[in-house]
């Protein structure tokens, strides 16, 4: 039986992990749950006055009764009988546990509560770790489901499904029918069912099985076989989580299934079929395939298939518009795209460009030169040695512009060539790109750049262009590239005049939607620049601009392009952080793709959203005509309702040793940071506490919350790293958007530092995203006071300063205030029904149905409350008396059909009397 690890005193940073209990015996079923709760540990026990004892709690060995000690009560009273139990809840969701003034101090993930008796009473308790928690919790609710049905439980595990699969597995492995087999044939058989894990553990674990029998041989039975498959592939997590949703069964059969994958996974439109279908496919044995249950082995592999992916398969097509004009997206942008080392030393590499084009980027840099034999040529101009031929170049990017995405692609041409070179670069660009080449001259009757879908397939040029009333076939312009803005840096003479060179006619023809500007402020550029014309940043000024005027600079991004680059001090091409300039509406912002680490990371996950075509649309407020915004807000952002993402890290698998890790042998001592990158408001990151020389399942069991203001900017980060005193390791990470994040349990694939995916490296994760009302952190009041009191928040508007602007949207303040109060109403309505049901704000509606239903029902099974249909809208009628507690529940759910009824009948009118104002003004 495996001990209680919260018994044993340690000095060192206390970490509870499975793998942490001495006999190294993990929890692989009902029957060891059952022992474990039988030899009995110490539980807190919470009571509503705040007060919290420490109790040693037993289970009687007739598994009839929960007992604890020390108590006043004689020892009769001291207990509760199973069958007088209700619900077992994990997590604190009971009136206790909400107002109790400690609640802060206790975990979320080791508080479990007991309701028993006909008015629903609970024993609310805390364990020293998740999994003792857990541990409970699923032993309790094994035994309460199986109170109802004879108990076959303690003939031990070994009539599962599970195992009548695992012997049939073995019976055709044991070619001799002696039921015995060669430790090597186990072995392999291990591994061919469970490739992940190592040979040597497979060997350690039947060294000790016939250590534990005291056997002398080192053959193996087919029940020392089942044994330790089941020892070494049974992940406890996994286990507790399919007892959870099978109502306690040791499987899973089609209607489990379609109410997981509802309730928990967010699937909507799912059938029997369909969930038999999956049975099908991921089910081992040939009797779960026929009978269609899945056991834990099908479950474990469904859960880690790409079906249950945490990124949302709907962005992985274009799911955004593509006909806005160009200035409302971010272009995945690359810097030096020549160079596939850093700036100052590397030399030119085809490679950059086959590398950026198959990730998807579509705006690439050209620096051009004169070359030998009047070919001009791509080169570092900080090193000559190993120069591109410029035709070469451009017939590699005629072969790879639209191999990731058929939207247009922008060349940044930095032009150093004589006029005469220049000329061949015109016909060599003509003569391979050909009607790609995009240089129909802009409409001055537009206000706005085109769309991406009206340029797709096409090839734009950026760069300098003579002005078109001069009639000459080459003038001088400005050089002011980046190398001219490095060489004015290093010449300390900043007055010095910008640099002059000549452009050929026929070069400044080949630009026409990008013409390169010089920048002055934003007065200027309003008045006077063009929508076909764009300024380049260095990271120093778009930093101080973006600190200084942060709306303006929103402001002047919905019309016109603007690419920033790395400052030239970053002489190892190490990257900015794009996310700075994305908050003031950049679109272009050059990445070095040759330099790994968290920069490229957010802008490799940025980009993985709308299908990965390298355009994403900017969130509306950055975009509308008549909106305002500014990076910098403190809190919420006008006109967008802030999001609470819930996220608990449950587990790791196969983590790999850092690279380069050598001082600690093969251990590693893993943890879990969770960062998140968005609006300066949102970003912050947590970290799980670390697990002691664990690497291939170490478990956490930690919970966190975000709150999230500008949920369209946002990404989260998962970093996995190796706790060491010398320095943390890296071990691997994943940036997702927060938009393309699907709730439930997910398995996120690790990525490597240079960003390749990592085969079997995974993370074990359940996400929620809730709204701010339905997840805010609870106020210690009792559950009426808290929903009333709480002061709202309505929309305010500012003044422009012109009269009649300001009195047409004064008409919104009305119509805005209903919208909140209808918004704010139902939200409270559904958090109270949530509450009653004794369940986590997390939790959906399909959820609460679930525990409402099963409480209605007497007995005998029979329903003590029929639902009936009141003008085309649901009620619920008791039959007789109810306890009081049902009936609490039951005016929570009418209270919340009738806010939906007032949502419903009202919502389309308030909402079209703001959509006039907005048109109006």
């Amino acid at each position: 039986v495996p001990q209680d690890p919260s018994n044993q005193k340690c000095g060192r940073k206390k970490t509870v992990s499975f793998s942490s209990m001495p006999s190294e015996k993990k929890i692989s079923s009902a029957s060891d749950c059952i022992s474990f709760m039988q030899a009995g540990c110490e539980l807190k026990k919470v009571r509503p006055n705040s007060r919290i004892y420490n109790r040693f709690f037993t289970l009687d060995p007739d598994l009839q009764a929960l007992r604890w000690e020390p108590s006043k009560k004689d020892l009769e009273k001291a207990k509760l009988d199973i069958s007088a139990i209700k619900e077992i809840r994990l997590g604190k969701n009971t009136e206790t546990f909400r107002n109790n003034g400690l609640a802060d101090q206790i975990s979320e993930d080791c508080a479990l509560s007991v309701i028993h008796g006909e008015n629903y009473e609970s024993l609310d308790l805390v364990a020293n770790s998740a999994d003792v928690a857990n541990i409970w919790v699923s032993g309790l609710r094994y035994l309460v489901s199986r109170s109802k049905q004879p108990l076959d439980l303690m003939e031990g595990s070994h009539n599962t499904p599970r195992f009548a699969w695992l012997k049939t597995v073995f019976d055709a492995a044991d070619v001799d029918g002696n039921g015995i087999m060669l430790e090597d044939t186990s072995v392999e058989l291990i591994k061919k069912l469970n490739p992940t894990l190592k040979e040597s553990k497979i060997r350690l674990k039947f060294k000790e099985i016939q250590k534990s029998k005291e056997k002398l041989t080192t053959r193996v039975t087919k029940e020392e076989f089942c044994e330790a498959f089941s020892e070494l592939c049974t992940r406890p997590e996994v286990y507790f989580l399919l007892v959870q949703i099978s109502k306690n069964k040791e499987y899973l059969d089609a209607n489990d299934l379609m109410l997981f994958l509802e309730a928990e996974q967010g699937v909507t439109h799912i059938t029997e079929e369909m969930c038999l279908d999956i049975i099908r496919r991921y089910e081992l044995s040939e009797e779960g395939r026929l009978k269609g249950f899945l056991a834990i082995d099908g479950f474990t592999q469904y859960l880690l298939s790409p079906e249950c992916d945490i990124f949302d398969p709907e962005h992985k097509k274009i799911v955004q518009d593509m006909t806005q004009p160009l200035s409302h997206y971010y272009i995945n942008a690359s810097h030096n795209t020549y160079l596939i080392e850093d700036q100052l030393r590397g030399p030119a590499d085809i490679n950059g460009y086959v590398r950026a084009l198959k990730m998807s980027c579509r705006s690439i840099e050209l620096d051009v030169c004169d070359g030998p034999d009047n070919e001009p040529i791509i080169c570092n101009r900080n090193n000559m040695t190993s120069p591109l031929a410029f035709k070469n170049v451009i017939e590699v990017i005629n072969k790879l512009a639209f191999f990731a995405s058929e939207y247009p692609l922008i060349l940044c041409l930095g032009n150093h060539c004589s006029v005469q070179q220049q000329k061949v670069v015109v016909q060599h660009m003509k003569r391979i790109f050909g009607n790609k080449l995009y240089t129909e001259a802009p409409l001055s009757s537009e206000v706005y750049l085109p769309s991406p879908e009206k340029l797709k397939m096409k090839i734009i040029v950026k760069g300098k262009k003579l002005s078109c009333d001069q009639d000459v076939l080459e003038g001088e312009v400005t050089d002011e590239d980046e190398e001219a803005e490095i060489s004015r840096r290093l010449s300390e003479d900043y007055s010095r005049e910008p640099k002059l060179i000549w452009l050929c006619r026929e070069l400044s023809d080949l630009v026409s939607l990008c013409k390169s500007v010089q920048y002055k402020d934003f007065e200027t550029s309003m008045k006077s620049q063009n929508y076909w014309e764009m300024c380049s940043f260095s990271e120093a000024e778009a930093s101080r601009i973006a600190n200084e005027y942060p709306e303006d600079f929103v402001n002047y991004n919905k019309k016109f392009l603007s690419r920033v680059y790395p400052s030239a001090m970053r002489i190892d091409s190490s990257n900015l952080n794009p996310q700075d300039f994305w908050n003031c509406g950049c679109q272009i912002v050059a990445m070095n793709y040759q330099t790994p680490g968290p920069m490229m990371d957010l802008h490799t996950g940025w980009f993985l959203q709308n299908g990965g075509c390298g355009y994403v649309l900017r969130p509306s407020v950055m975009r509308d005509e008549v909106s305002y915004f500014s990076a910098n807000t403190k809190g919420i952002v006008p006109g967008v309702s802030p999001q609470v993402l819930h996220v608990k890290i449950i587990s790791g698998q196969n983590f790999p040793k850092p690279k380069g890790a050598c001082a600690k042998g093969d251990v590693i001592d893993p943890y879990v940071c969770i960062e998140i990158h968005g609006i300066p408001a949102d970003c912050t990151e947590q970290r799980t506490k670390t697990v002691q020389q664990n690497s291939d399942n170490p478990i956490f069991d930690e919970s966190f919350e975000f709150q999230i203001n500008l949920p369209e900017l946002a990404m989260i980060r998962f970093v996995v790293l190796d706790d060491d005193y010398i320095g943390d390791e890296f071990i691997g990470q994943y940036t997702i958007p927060l938009e393309c994040l699907q709730p439930g349990y997910r398995h996120i694939p690790l990525r490597s530092f240079v960003g390749d995916i990592m085969e079997h490296v995974t993370l074990f994760v359940h996400i929620a995203i809730t709204n701010r009302s339905g997840g805010g952190k609870a106020q210690k009041r009792s559950l009426s006071v808290r929903i009333g009191k709480k002061a709202r928040e309505y929309t305010m508007l500012r003044n422009t300063g012109l009269k009649t602007i300001d009195d047409i949207f004064k008409l919104a303040v009305h119509p805005l205030r209903e919208a909140t109060d209808m918004r704010e109403n139902m939200q409270n309505a559904m958090v109270s029904v949530k509450e009653l049901c004794g369940l986590p704000p997390i939790a959906s509606l399909k959820q609460c149905i679930l525990t409402l239903s099963s409480r209605l029902v007497g007995s005998d099974n029979a329903p003590s409350v029929p639902l009936g249909i009141k003008d085309t809208f649901p009620f619920l009628e008791p039959l007789g008396t109810m306890p009081d507690v049902q009936k609490k529940v039951l005016a929570a759910y009418d209270l919340m059909i009738q806010e939906s009824r007032v949502l419903i009948e009202t919502a389309d009118v308030t909402h079209d009397k703001i959509v006039q104002c907005q048109k109006a003004g």
